[in-house]
């Protein structure tokens, strides 16, 4: 007798622990929500005071916004994305970019992707172009190299390299610093020479898990023999000592 009320007693109290108190539903612990979990989309908006591109100033106190988004679950990440820019100087200049890349594995060492860009240019009747390229990076460890081909259809070749490193200042700032020199093969002109140099700081505050700021300032250079010293056609003359800043914010989810 005695077993059995002991029996009933332990019984009861199992039941206690897998249901909680009584008369209510029994508690299921749920796994901790990511709040940062990203899908592979981003978007950015920023303000500069000159857009170069190339080497070459197209416009002054020009805003730009972008959207992107990478498709991670395909046979290799494919990233697709719009970008619009409209210079405020009141020249009137607009452009519109619309590109694709896919990484297409690495090799001794240097990461490849290929790209194409479709350039448009709605607020100056410039017609459109299309760009398609190569570009590779490579780590050193204390530095990243990087290096684009690209092709200009119509147009020619353009080459640059760049390096640059990153220096932690907090857990959410650093300081990024680059410099690199770009050839242009008939693509700035027509020409077949060094296109420019350029350095260039940035300095990356993350505001949070998704959202990052980045103000930069940076130079443009293009000695006598040089591609861009030579280039007027886009009403700003020669573009070599050029002074330049700007800040963005981009948000991914």
């Amino acid at each position: 007798m005695k077993k059995a009320i002991l029996v009933a007693i332990i019984g009861a109290m199992t039941l206690g622990v897998n249901a909680g108190d009584w008369g209510k539903a029994p508690v299921i612990d749920k796994a901790p929500i990511e709040e940062c979990y990203d899908i592979g989309g981003e978007i950015s908006a920023g303000y500069m005071t000159d857009y170069i591109f190339y080497g070459v100033r197209y416009a002054r106190d020009s805003v730009w916004t972008d959207a992107n988004y990478t498709f991670d679950s395909l046979w290799a990440p494919i990233n697709i994305g719009a970008w619009y820019l409209s210079g405020t100087d009141g020249l009137g200049y607009e452009e519109l970019n619309l590109y694709a890349s896919v990484e297409v594995g690495s090799y001794a060492g240097f990461d490849a992707s290929l790209y194409y860009v479709h350039y448009f240019y709605p607020g100056t009747g410039g017609g459109s172009y299309g760009e398609v390229g190569l570009d590779l990076a490579y780590s050193l460890g204390f530095a990243d190299l990087s290096w684009r081909s690209g092709f200009g259809i119509d147009f020619g070749w353009y080459h640059e390299a760049g390096i640059s490193r990153e220096f932690g200042i907090t857990d959410t700032v650093s300081l990024v610093l680059g410099a690199g020199l770009g050839y242009t093969d008939g693509y700035n002109g027509g020409l077949s020479s060094w296109n420019h140099y350029y350095v260039n700081a940035e300095l990356p505050i993350e505001l949070n898990c998704r959202a990052t700021l980045t103000p930069y300032i940076g130079y443009n250079g293009g000695p006598n023999g040089y591609a861009v010293d030579g280039f007027g056609g886009n009403g700003y003359g020669p573009q070599s000592d050029i002074l330049h800043g700007g800040v963005s914010l981009s948000v991914s989810f």
